[in-house]
């Protein structure tokens, strides 16, 4: 729910505050740059001291520094909060999927996986449609929504199995990318998804509002069906493992995005439009565990921190480029050429891994790490 539970308010944001459609997406995307940035020491930190301290301390920033939307009335205050609310985001982004990796192993990790990108999703539905409520009293309403981060993370604090770091010496970035190369093939799809997305996630009211619709809970609604459809698609993410390598689950992905951004440049209709967002989450539903085990089993276990930061720094990279480089495209040309852009994008990407057949990573168990233990 990073961004998109604002997705609502974007148009009220930026009517209020007087700023231009490209600063107002900043909204939803400033906290990737933090992220970026912020990655890797986040996941140097997991790999150092273990999981629990990074997750409980990430969660709480969460929670404070994305609710701070409620106090703010100027527009530099309001991307400097989600600049910080990004820095909380690096870690639990981080230090969740390195706890997947963690403590489960083979088939289980897979169906575990496909769980958690239900449980994002459904999070995506009722998180988005309780701002879209929220908004209707005002557009600092929907910033409430992240103060649950606090109540979760003195939880995890409480809860959260002991999970101890490695003990080895993983070395820095310029290692694990000489250990294991294949990592940037991942890092590249995954801030290709993530820019995608959020084409889709900030673009969306505006189409909408082509198409005469502009009240924040039908936006909501449509913003909630990517994340519905990508429940749905994540439950069923380790059956469609057990029978599909990754490059035929990523080129599905794909070819799902392609067909949504189509549909939602020539469609007239906002019915129509959603179909766009259910297309795009059910690849994401796909693609978000894919690349999360396929980046954890290509990293050495003791620089797993660091590989599962960097996919962060990937996927919030392109969050942020997201508004930076559609955005002016659209102004000059329009909403409908910016989606076949990112259409074609899709389909560029989805030939090269047809094509060229880019090394991905065979299922691999990784050594045996340190038992996890309550404490």
């Amino acid at each position: 729910m990073a961004g998109t539970v604002l997705t609502p308010v974007v148009p009220a944001i930026r009517n209020d505050l007087g700023v231009s459609g490209t600063a107002a997406g900043l909204v939803l995307t400033a906290h990737g740059l933090s992220l970026a940035v912020a990655s890797p020491l986040a996941g140097w930190t997991i790999d150092r001291w273990g999981l629990r301290t990074p997750m409980v301390a990430g969660l709480l920033l969460y929670g404070l520094a994305g609710g701070s939307g409620l106090i703010t009335d100027s527009y530099p205050a309001l991307i400097a909060g989600r600049v910080v609310f990004g820095i909380g985001a690096a870690a639990v982004f981080a230090s969740t999927t390195v706890a997947l990796m963690a403590l489960f192993q083979g088939a289980e990790r897979d169906r575990v996986a496909g769980w958690r990108s239900t449980a994002i999703g459904l999070g995506g539905v009722l998180w988005p449609l309780i701002a879209g409520g929220l908004a209707d009293l005002s557009w600092h309403g929907p910033f409430a929504v992240y103060l649950i981060g606090v109540p979760i993370g003195i939880a995890t604090l409480l809860a959260m199995p002991h999970v101890p770091p490695t003990g080895r010496r993983g070395g820095g970035t310029l290692t694990l990318l000489r250990t294991a190369p294949r990592l940037l093939n991942l890092y590249a799809l995954s801030m290709i998804s993530s820019f995608l997305l959020y084409v889709l996630i900030v673009f969306v009211p505006q189409r909408l509002a082509e198409l005469e619709v502009g009240d924040p809970f039908t936006i909501s609604v449509v913003t909630a069906a990517v994340s519905l459809a990508g429940s749905v698609s994540g439950y069923f993410y380790g059956r469609l493992r057990a029978h599909t390598g990754y490059r035929g689950l990523l080129g599905t992905a794909l070819a799902l995005w392609g067909l949504a951004f189509v549909n939602g440049a020539l469609v007239s209709h906002p019915l129509a439009l959603a179909l766009s967002a259910v297309l795009f989450g059910a690849g994401s539903g796909i693609s978000v565990p894919a690349l999360a085990i396929m980046t954890g089993e290509t990293a050495p276990p003791a620089m797993r921190g660091q590989a599962m930061a960097l996919s962060g720094t990937a996927n919030f990279s392109g969050q942020f480029a997201a508004p930076v480089v559609i955005g002016p495209l659209i102004g000059a040309t329009s909403i409908t050429t910016g989606f076949l852009v990112a259409a074609g994008l899709s389909a560029v990407v989805l030939l090269v891994l047809a094509v060229l057949r880019p090394a991905v990573p065979p299922r691999a168990e990784p050594a045996p790490e340190p038992a996890a233990r309550k404490g």
